[in-house]
């Protein structure tokens, strides 16, 4: 059937006359009408769907792409600054060993009791007691807590205080207790103060 002679046809069918329970009876012009509308409607859908699948696909490559980028950004100015980083790092290295180097070791326990003993003394101070306590070790460190009393005047104490906090090794004092000698008054006051120096735990955070 040439085009002409289809168009002819379409122009002579009556829509009206068409049965629409009997699609078979249509004249070939509408069949092939029909077919036509049917095929490109089948094509639309079918290119929505794949567009649509391929618009997905896109969106989640682009979003892969900024994420990548980011990194890429990161990872950029962490290359540019390793140099910094690595003196940085040394620093740190360095000021750790310093304060290692602060920690007593148990030979040195004795020479730091001797040394608060003899900054109290030179504070005027009398000593009730000074005693070591039981260790308690944490992660990278062990706590060694000293109890210590004390007698003397309120400025006498207070040198002592700040002689001990400047010792050479960490010295870090806790649970201060100041109370009169005598409840009826008079210048001596008792002071009792609990100490701690540290140690490196060289068997590090699983003992």
């Amino acid at each position: 059937m040439s085009p002409s002679e289809w168009f002819e046809g379409l122009r002579k069918i009556d829509i009206n006359d068409l049965d629409t329970s009997n699609t078979g009876s249509w004249p070939p012009a509408i069949k092939i009408l029909v077919a036509g509308l049917l095929m490109f409607l089948v094509l639309a859908l079918g290119y929505s769907f794949s567009t649509r699948e391929l618009e997905s696909q896109l969106d989640l490559k682009r979003e892969e792409e900024s994420t990548l980028k980011e990194q890429f950004a990161i990872k950029a100015r962490a290359a540019a600054n390793l140099e910094l980083y690595t003196q940085q790092l040394k620093e740190m290295e360095n000021s750790f060993g310093v304060l290692l180097r602060q920690l007593p070791s148990d030979t040195e326990v004795p020479g730091l009791l001797e040394d608060i003993t003899r900054t109290g003394l030179g504070s005027g101070l009398e000593f009730e007691e000074i005693r070591l306590l039981p260790e308690v070790a944490q992660p990278f460190y062990i706590e060694l807590p000293i109890q210590i009393t004390v007698v003397g005047a309120y400025h006498d104490l207070a040198m002592f205080v700040s002689g001990v906090a400047g010792l050479p090794r960490i010295v870090t004092l806790h649970d201060f207790d100041l109370a009169p000698v005598n409840p009826e008054g008079g210048p001596k006051l008792r002071l009792s103060i609990l100490a701690k120096t540290y140690r490196y735990n060289d068997k590090g955070p699983y003992q």
